[in-house]
């Protein structure tokens, strides 16, 4: 499991393209949301920052415990071969988001529309967390941020089914999680400089490719497990 755990990270990582663009707008509300005092003061800053993104990982580690778990009781009575099943429907969405980064596949932005009825009830929450004023207000905002419509978190989603476990799930999108954090937290320090990077249309597309690069191995991996 663990090169399915590098996997998720590295979906992460290299998906950090999009996260720029769908979380850079709320990183950069979250930063002028706090005090001056503590953006002055840079480990105080940071301090919030990690509170934010643990929340949200919780919250992305909730959901993978909840799928893998479901995806594994789906398992004992469908038999083996609906691992498998799985593990090509996994990849095909991976090929998907991948097409998505890269530009190619605009169409699948429709799939981020499966969440907006949770998000519409969460919404009103998130905001009355703004201002964030304590550290304990940070976590629970990232609690809710976690909860964001995203396709990228619903193609970790799909490859934490494809897993069949509670405990697996939660770990895929734990790693899942992390792998996005260093581009946050830089958009958070320098904001612009870095939203431009990352909406360059050659980066996206060098992400894209790279995603559907990965979307065979868990596949493979099944083939040769």
């Amino acid at each position: 499991m663990g090169a399915e755990w590098l996997i998720a990270f590295l979906l992460g990582l290299v998906s950090s393209t999009h996260c720029v663009g769908m979380c850079g707008g709320i990183v950069g509300a979250l930063t002028l949301s706090l005090s001056p005092e503590v953006r002055r003061r840079r480990f105080r800053f940071l301090l919030y920052s990690a509170h934010y993104h643990i929340g949200r990982i919780v919250s992305y580690m909730v959901a993978g415990a909840l799928v893998g778990g479901g995806a594994g009781l789906f398992q004992s009575f469908a038999g083996a071969t609906s691992a498998l099943v799985m593990r090509l429907v996994g990849a095909g969405f991976l090929v998907a988001v991948g097409l998505y980064i890269a530009g190619w596949f605009p169409r699948f932005v429709r799939v981020e529309s499966l969440g907006q009825p949770v998000w519409r009830r969460l919404d009103p929450l998130a905001r009355r967390l703004l201002p964030v004023r304590s550290l304990p207000q940070a976590f629970s905002f990232g609690l809710v941020w976690g909860w964001l419509p995203c396709g990228l978190v619903y193609s970790a989603l799909i490859y934490s089914l494809s897993t069949g476990s509670l405990g697996q799930g939660m770990a895929v999108m734990g790693f899942f999680g992390l792998g996005t954090i260093p581009a946050l937290l830089v958009v958070g320090l320098m904001a612009e400089r870095v939203s431009q990077v990352m909406r360059k249309p050659g980066v996206r597309q060098v992400a894209g490719v790279l995603i559907v690069a990965m979307a065979p191995v868990p596949f493979l991996l099944e083939l040769h497990g």
